[in-house]
């Protein structure tokens, strides 16, 4: 082999330093600065190594781990890395949870690519539990078979993506759950929907069928009104004026047996029409102003006979004031206080009467009967329920009477009022609004003379009704009061009975036949004769349409069947009102 020439030796000298002495002796300080950087930088790595958080090893493909740092050691549970520091076989058995066919795809990685970046793997610690770890492992291309890896613990992430993952399917199974909830409610809501909306048919047909009976009903009642109360109403009449004759004993309790059946009858089917047109909301009230005295007066006219029948005293006391209400319904309600009172008292008296209470005008019916117990106040304005009443024989009534004042009420906004005592007698009361207007102002419905004396007797009267039987028994009552009684069928008849000589009072039937009115019947014979005749209309017609057809006309108005103590009241007070003038 040649040597090297002087020049060549001479410049490979001079690149190692080594040339002369001097030259050599030249380098050593950069030669020592060189070797300081390099120890330093070599102990900075030292440290980062050593103190690094996650772990950090080198190793050879053929012979395993060769260094590890203090953090991969705490990872695996070890107290010094030298511990980990295994053999492949090692490795294989104590490390890697997929054993050696893990190992030999991270070698053919390594080789095929150079690195594995993002590698997910798991472990095994010291104690047997695994762990999960992501791996960067980089093969150093100058040292063949060597690489290094940069080891972090991602089990903590992996048991919250796994925790995720079950609240992701809980959550969806509870979804799924609340779907299927949701598809089952919604099916049966659209089943109710479809059972409601059957039922609303169902309601509507059954609705519609109830307003058909009702209508069905009404003219049953209506028929009722006028085909039952005219017989009843002659029947009536016929019995009152055999009550008033002297008669033998047993004649004569045939008769009394006679009217209280036919009271009782006449009764219910009053009360049963009215409380009809009462649920049906039928009636509607209609609100003036008239003096209380206008109020009360026919009542005490009414009832004095009754009262005296029942071995009873009744006593009135008018206050002078005006009351604002509806005359009709407000007397119905104190016609059966005053009913109840009399039915229901044995011995002493009844008093109607009135108080101011405030702006209240409170109408009292006092009695001395029996009384009512404390805990039954309430059961009393129930319809068809009558107290203390053990048999048949003492049921007076049905128990109608304060169930139709509850009701006209309830309408008319009132409050009513009970006080009773057991043996010692009850106090019914109703409040009524007072009129702003003097009682001076107040338009009257009639005057009420004072009477002198019975205005009946010798006054010429007709009486006009398309019913024979009613024009019989009237006629025998009023000429059992001592009148002068002239009857006809219709307008025709009248003018002929009457002739020349105008009646004093005239009692027309409302509906008449061929679709005349007794009003019109009345008007003809007051323009016949110039003169303002008295005039009262009797009806089986019970309806708000008749009533509202009457007002205005000034005649007084009578239900059938007609009571006679009502019936002589009114006429009293027209013949009585007629003298005076």
């Amino acid at each position: 082999m040649p040597r090297p020439s002087d020049q060549q030796r001479q410049a490979l000298t001079e690149l190692l330093g080594l040339g002369s002495h001097s030259v050599r002796k030249s380098h050593y300080p950069e030669l020592l600065a060189r070797l300081e950087e390099l120890e330093t930088e070599r102990n900075r790595y030292k440290w980062l190594f050593e103190h690094a958080v996650h772990g950090i090893f080198q190793a050879s493909l053929q012979e395993g781990l060769r260094a590890a740092n203090p953090a991969l050691a705490r990872m695996l549970g070890y107290e010094d890395p030298q511990q980990v520091l295994w053999s492949l076989t090692d490795l294989a058995e104590y490390l890697f949870v997929g054993g050696a066919e893990e190992l030999q795809h991270i070698r053919e990685a390594l080789q095929r690519q150079g690195g594995l970046f993002g590698y997910e793997t798991q472990l095994r610690r010291r104690d047997g539990r695994v762990i999960d770890v992501l791996m960067n492992l980089l093969l150093k291309p100058d040292e063949e078979g060597l690489f290094e890896g940069f080891v972090a613990d991602i089990s903590e992430r992996k048991q919250a993506q796994l925790r995720l993952q079950q609240l992701n399917d809980e959550l969806e199974q509870r979804v799924n759950a609340r779907t299927a909830e949701l598809q089952e409610a919604n099916h049966n809501l659209l089943q109710q929907i479809v059972e409601r909306k059957r039922v609303e048919q169902a309601l509507r047909e059954a609705r519609d069928a109830a307003e058909a009976a009702n209508q069905s009903k009404d003219k049953y009642l209506a028929a009722a009104s006028h085909d039952l109360l005219q017989p009843l109403n002659a029947a009536r009449l016929l019995i009152s004026t055999l009550r008033e004759r002297s008669l033998p004993a047993a004649e004569h309790s045939l008769v009394e047996r006679s009217h209280q059946a036919l009271e009782g009858a006449e009764d219910l089917l009053t009360d049963l029409l009215d409380i009809s047109k009462l649920d049906q909301a039928a009636i509607k009230p209609d609100i003036e102003v008239y003096p209380l005295e206008e109020l009360l007066a026919p009542l005490a006219s009414e009832f004095q006979p009754v009262a005296a029948a029942a071995g009873l005293t009744l006593r009135v006391h008018i206050t002078d004031c005006s009351i604002s209400s509806d005359f009709r319904l407000l007397t119905r309600i104190l016609r059966n206080f005053l009913s109840n009172a009399c039915r229901y008292t044995e011995r002493g008296g009844v008093l109607l009467g009135a108080r101011r209470r405030g702006e209240f005008l409170e109408l009292q019916v006092w009695d001395s009967g029996r009384g009512i117990a404390e805990d039954q106040l309430d059961s009393i304005f129930l319809e068809f329920n009558q107290l203390q009443v053990g048999r048949a024989a003492e049921r007076k009534g049905v128990g109608l009477g304060l169930a139709i004042v509850d009701r006209i009420a309830h309408m008319l906004g009132y409050r009513v009022r009970v006080r009773s005592q057991l043996g010692r007698g009850s106090m019914f009361a109703i409040q009524v609004p007072l009129a702003r207007l003097p009682v001076a102002s107040a338009p009257s419905r009639a005057a009420l003379p004072t009477q002198v004396g019975d205005p009946l007797p010798g006054r010429r009267l007709l009486v006009l009704d398309n019913e024979l039987s009613i024009l019989d028994s009237m006629a025998a009552l009023l000429q059992q009061w001592g009148c002068e009684v002239v009857t006809a069928l219709d307008q025709e008849e009248a003018q002929q009975v009457l002739g020349e000589q105008a009646p004093d009072l005239i009692l027309a039937d409302f509906h008449l036949d061929h679709g005349v009115t007794g009003c019109q019947v009345v008007r003809q014979l007051r323009e016949r004769f110039a003169a303002p005749i008295p005039a009262v209309i009797i009806t089986a017609d019970r309806s708000d349409q008749c009533r509202r057809e009457l007002q205005g006309l000034g005649m007084p108005l009578l239900n059938k069947p007609v009571k006679p103590g009502k019936l002589r009241a009114v006429l009293s007070q027209l013949l009585g009102a007629s003298a005076a003038a």
